[in-house]
């Protein structure tokens, strides 16, 4: 009795520390999930401004600063089913950019994400290509192009077009595809009289870091793919620590946020240098330069490279890297170790969504997939507890008889399980393979822009957010918001429910500590899994009535599991 005393004070000790010691470490390694995307305010549910917004979605005086920039310098319109902005000709510059599908909120009226902003602006975020001063003198940097047709659209670029005093001409041509995709084409002609050394290069320039907190579960910040692999280093802490650099061919650089890209693409048949490094007022650039080569008078040389400034739909990633376009542009995406898991559930989840609508009832049939597949596995899972629970009598036999001599009772111990045929890890199996599909789901509701603002039911705007009807403030009727490890939801609580009737169905315990451990736990689970995303917690709970409806199937056919053990 003193014993299970111990052990429930130890397990007391242990939910306490789970309770309060996880939100400590739970946003550096397991990001629980987007910021909430509405809030309930005198009974009714509004959005909630996102802070991370663009400016020009909140402020006027912002909207008017950012548009008097733009006005100060001739521009061509950019003109694309996903995307609206313009080139700076003075530069040139790729600086203004917004995402026509994607909205900073849930409300109706929000304003569409804003990714690229001039210098001068709040938030200033640009691209821009030229050539090194090395042999060679390239326009000035505040020098006006001229170009050849006011807007670029997809199938009719536009090119641009600048000379200077010693007899070259420079061009940029710029198209663009139906995404996000930018091809640009820079050529010099050498109409002067001496060879000229030219060496291309583009560079993307950003203000702050990223607004997506940069954590062990997702990279945010500074990325690119050299040398055939993927590189998550360094991040924008290491970048002010001094300039990173790289050299490689068939690679890319640039900056990525938790759902937006931005991407330079040099020619994958040329070797290039690549660097991050920091510079003013907080700003980051990453930049890269080609090998220079010598163009003779009356030649010219022309150099491919490629932009990428969109969101980080998989799909899209997958097809230009499938294609050949990009190299490993789908590993923008930090998947991480579980990647052959991850994307597997993501297809079959996106599928899912696109023959019924709704993310939440595509989880739930993606849960109902996973407990049929799994359904000959928890047969397997229950026959050998019911053998388990069946040898009980002779292992507390055995312990009785060998209790000094430990290894005496371990070798008696497994000559039980051979002469009776019982295998006590095969009740592990399933929970061991829900393991790595519960935490591709939770990188997938974490990840992918895809699940960004995805309805439910009622209440829920947004299930890669948390749950945010709560009765501690009476449902939003009292004017206050609790904190968020207080802030327990309708399906966080639903969850609890769940787990707690799960467990009721489990067979007896052994011993009371064990019973008072069950019975404690859920509601444990319950205040640990509250901040995370809604649509996990909807697979949890669809696990749970299904495990409970399973559990009661599979009683019928080993009634013995129900018996209390002997003693």
């Amino acid at each position: 009795m003193k014993d299970d005393r111990q052990n429930f004070v130890l397990f007391a000790v242990f939910a306490a520390l789970i309770l309060f010691g996880w939100p400590l470490i739970q946003n550096r390694f397991f990001p629980t999930a987007n910021p909430p995307a509405t809030r309930i305010e005198g009974g009714k549910q509004v959005a909630v401004p996102n802070p991370a917004a663009d400016p020009t979605a909140d402020s006027p005086a912002a909207v008017r600063d950012r548009q008097q920039v733009l006005a100060e310098t001739p521009r061509v319109r950019i003109e694309a089913p996903l995307l609206r902005g313009s080139i700076n000709l003075r530069g040139p510059r790729i600086d203004d950019l917004v995402l026509l599908r994607y909205n900073e909120t849930v409300a109706k009226n929000s304003a569409p994400i804003r990714l690229l902003s001039p210098a001068g602006a709040p938030e200033a975020y640009f691209a821009g290509f030229g050539w090194r001063a090395d042999g060679l003198t390239p326009p000035a940097a505040d020098a006006v192009w001229t170009a050849s047709a006011p807007v670029l659209s997809p199938g009719k670029p536009v090119t641009l077009e600048a000379a200077n005093a010693t007899g070259q001409r420079f061009r940029i041509t710029v198209a663009i595809d139906q995404d996000y995709l930018f091809t640009i084409r820079q050529t010099v002609l050498n109409g002067g009289t001496q060879p000229v050394t030219v060496a291309p290069y583009g560079y993307i320039n950003r203000v702050g870091v990223s607004k997506d907190p940069d954590s062990w579960t997702i990279h945010t910040g500074p990325m690119s793919v050299n040398n055939g692999a993927a590189n998550y280093e360094p991040n924008f802490s290491k970048v002010d620590e001094g300039v990173q650099r790289f050299t490689t061919k068939a690679g890319w650089l640039g900056f990525t946020d938790k759902y937006w890209l931005t991407a330079l693409v040099p020619d994958a048949a040329q070797t290039f240098d690549g660097q991050f490094r920091a510079g003013a007022n907080k700003s980051y650039q990453a930049d890269y330069t080609v090998q220079p080569r010598i163009v003779q008078p009356g030649q010219a040389l022309g150099q491919n490279s490629r932009f990428f400034a969109g969101a980080k739909e998989v799909r899209l990633l997958d097809r230009y890297t499938d294609d050949g376009i990009v190299t490993k542009l789908d590993y923008a995406i930090d998947w991480g170790y579980f990647r052959l898991v991850e994307k597997p559930i993501f297809y079959y989840l996106d599928w899912l969504f696109r023959m019924v609508g709704n993310f939440g009832v595509a989880i739930i049939l993606l849960t109902l997939t996973i407990r049929l597949v799994l359904f000959p596995i928890a047969q397997r899972q229950f026959a050998s507890m019911a053998a388990v629970r069946a040898i009980q009598p002779k292992m507390k036999a055995l312990q009785e008889r060998h209790k000094d001599d430990k290894q005496r009772l371990q070798q008696e111990v497994m000559a039980l399980y051979k002469q009776e045929k019982v295998n006590p890890l095969a009740g592990c199996l399933p929970t061991l393979i829900q393991i790595p599909i519960f935490y591709a789901l939770y990188k997938v509701l974490l990840l992918t822009i895809e699940m960004r603002h995805q309805p439910f039911v009622l209440w829920i705007k947004d299930l890669s957010a948390p749950d945010p009807l709560t009765p501690v403030n009476l449902f939003g009727l009292l004017a206050f918001t609790p904190p968020h490890w207080l802030g327990i939801g309708v399906v966080p609580i639903l969850l609890g429910i769940s787990m707690y009737f799960q467990f009721k169905l489990n067979p007896q315990a052994m011993d009371e500590t064990q019973k008072q451990v069950f019975a404690f736990l859920p509601w444990v689970l319950m205040f640990v899994m509250a901040p995370f995303a809604v649509g996990l917690q909807v697979y949890w709970i669809t696990t749970n009535c299904v495990s409970i409806l399973q559990q009661k199937l599979l009683y019928a056919r080993h009634p013995g599991l129900k018996q209390a053990p002997v003693k």
